[in-house]
């Protein structure tokens, strides 16, 4: 080959060299655009951190302690969710809220006397030095902070002294609110104690929209039914709607629990009273909370949750779903 035709190759060479670089330039600018779009969609997806508190027990009703993270799996709409936040510490300290019923049916066989001597109990014997404890009243279609959180016992003690009997009950209406309250507690370990009769007429929610509401904050609620009227004849006085009947308290209270992944007791006596508080409370030592991330949505869309352990033959109770809005107070 000559001089002339070498030189000939070597200048399409370069020629060659720069269009494959401009096509590849080219390409990358094209490109960018749609990297940049896919970015922008990739980052406007927000997710909801959800916080489960667990109970396990085995077939004889003992606690289980000693399940490790890999122990658990978690789904959410029968979709197994990755566990990204394992805790359990029996000596956790404790947010509890207390949600009082004080409506004037209360006043009837020492509901509400007998109530507080049970609160006082908790507090003075049952309660650490860090736990916190706060008070919420409900009567008239009011809830009432009687006491934010703190961890004063004395303060406590002295407002939950001078509290009275007085007005209606509007027990969904109390139900729907105070979670979302109950869940400002500092402390990881957190419950909303219910203490009531059960008497419901002057609610503006019905107790389906009051469950539906509580499912959307990750607060067990612990209801104790105290007392509830057995007799057709006294309940008639109180009528609101035909639930209200003895079997229909028992069926709104542990619906509450159920679906928040509490727990309900029907007790008749001062001394079961405190009992109930001494198992609320060792039940909430040996919680485990776990976390795992969801996507949140535009739509109230309800998820279910379900939580299984390695050992298939161990009961676990934990709320059972929450919904994805976007709202505020949600997940």
């Amino acid at each position: 080959m000559g001089e002339k035709d070498k030189s000939m190759q070597s200048h399409k060479s370069v020629v060659l060299i720069f269009f494959l670089i401009m096509l590849i330039s080219a390409s990358l600018l094209l490109s960018t655009p749609q990297q940049t779009e896919y970015k922008g969609i990739v980052h406007s997806i927000e997710v909801n951190a959800i916080s489960l508190a667990v109970t396990v027990k085995d077939k004889k009703g003992r606690y289980i302690n000693n399940l490790t993270s890999e122990d658990f799996t978690i789904y959410e709409n029968d979709k197994k969710q990755d566990i990204t936040y394992f805790s359990h510490d029996f000596e956790a300290d404790m947010s509890l809220t207390v949600l009082l019923d004080v409506s004037g049916s209360m006043a009837v066989q020492d509901k509400l006397e007998e109530s507080k001597k049970a609160i006082n109990y908790l507090i003075k014997y049952l309660l650490g030095p860090r736990d916190v404890i706060s008070l919420l009243i409900f009567a008239d279609g009011e809830v009432e902070i009687a006491v934010g959180f703190t961890a004063n016992k004395n303060d406590f003690l002295t407002v939950l002294e001078k509290i009275e009997a007085y007005g209606q009950t509007a027990l969904n209406d109390a139900i729907a609110v105070s979670p979302t309250f109950a869940n400002k507690g500092k402390n990881e370990k957190r419950a909303l104690l219910l203490i009531t009769d059960g008497i419901e007429n002057d609610s503006q929610y019905s107790q389906d929209q009051a469950v539906e509401i509580a499912k959307k904050v990750d607060i067990p609620i612990y209801t104790i039914g105290y007392k509830i009227p057995l007799s057709e004849q006294y309940l008639k006085k109180y009528k609101h709607s035909p639930a209200l009947t003895s079997s229909g308290i028992v069926d709104s209270l542990e619906g509450f629990s159920k679906a928040t992944g509490g727990k309900a007791f029907f007790i008749n006596q001062i001394e079961e009273l405190i009992l109930a508080f001494r198992k609320i409370k060792k039940e909430l030592s040996y919680q485990y909370i776990l976390g795992y991330t969801s996507y949140k949505s535009q739509e109230n869309e309800y998820r279910s949750i379900k939580v299984v352990t390695s050992k298939k033959k161990y009961k676990v109770r934990t709320r059972e779903g929450y919904y994805s809005s976007r709202k505020e107070g949600d997940g």
